[in-house]
């Protein structure tokens, strides 16, 4: 595997900060187009058209989360990539669990669960050059300060914050984001060092989906099993009823227990 591209300094060191973007994904994105250097990361106070996966729309009201999106510029096959949202996955897990002291989960392959409810999502879209990735957005957004009545009523039994899992005690934005970036530096070092291997061990250390019978909807079939692990590629190892072992590599899983 070779060795990322990056710039002297650390990740902190290309923070920007702006206010309200419509998105920091396209902003991230358009500091990437312009030659941004790996570790450029991108936070804003509010976004207005913030999205998830599948192009959901994501809630980043102003001032009650960390809305970030970092440039990454990987030398990696397309299958390889999406082991990064895993090592994201990771890093923000452990900077949550440090700062905000909160027993934070992972479930497959990108949600971050407190007592089952998502206090965090991330996103990481690569853009290609000639068939392999010419960069990689990885965007993470943590919602830190809300209380319930914030959330669309839409959300409350889904979603939390760092503020509510906490008692009502708000969590210093500035300090979890500084570990989040920092952290997301050294497990992508660590993972051009030393391979994927130790990203995926401490995955299922802190993954909330092992163990646990679910279901991925596909387009033509619900597909069921019992989650064993992560294979060499950072896809879901499922055992069905019949011992059989098969692999999700992207899609949307259900728990049924």
């Amino acid at each position: 595997m070779d060795r990322h591209n990056g710039a002297e300094g650390g990740w902190l060191e290309r923070l920007v900060r702006l206010d309200t973007v419509v998105s920091t994904q396209e902003e991230a994105r358009r500091l990437a187009e312009s030659g941004a250097p790996e570790g450029t990361a991108v936070m804003a106070e509010e976004q207005t058209g913030g999205r998830g996966r599948q192009g959901r729309r994501w809630h980043s009201p102003r001032g009650q989360g960390i809305w970030m999106s970092v440039v990454l510029r990987p030398r990696l096959t397309a299958a390889a990539a999406p082991q990064l949202t895993l090592l994201a996955g990771v890093a923000v897990c452990e900077a949550l669990r440090e700062v905000a002291g909160v027993e934070a989960g992972i479930k497959w392959p990108n949600d971050l669960l407190i007592g089952g409810r998502k206090v965090c999502g991330i996103l990481l879209e690569a853009h290609f050059r000639e068939g392999v990735p010419d960069y990689l957005i990885a965007g993470i957004g943590v919602d830190c300060l809300a209380v319930e009545e914030d959330f669309p009523e839409e959300l409350r039994a889904v979603a939390t914050s760092l503020r509510i899992e906490r008692g009502g005690v708000p969590v210093d934005r500035e300090e979890l984001a500084a570990a989040m970036l920092s952290g997301l530096e050294e497990r992508y070092r660590q993972y051009f060092a030393e391979g994927f291997a130790p990203i995926a061990a401490r995955w299922e250390e802190l993954s909330v989906t092992l163990g646990r019978r679910i279901a991925l909807a596909g387009p033509k079939e619900q597909r069921t099993g019992v989650a064993a692990g992560l294979d060499e590629n950072g896809g879901l190892r499922l055992v069905n009823d019949a011992g059989e072992t098969f692999t999700v590599l992207s899609g949307e899983i259900e728990w049924m227990n």
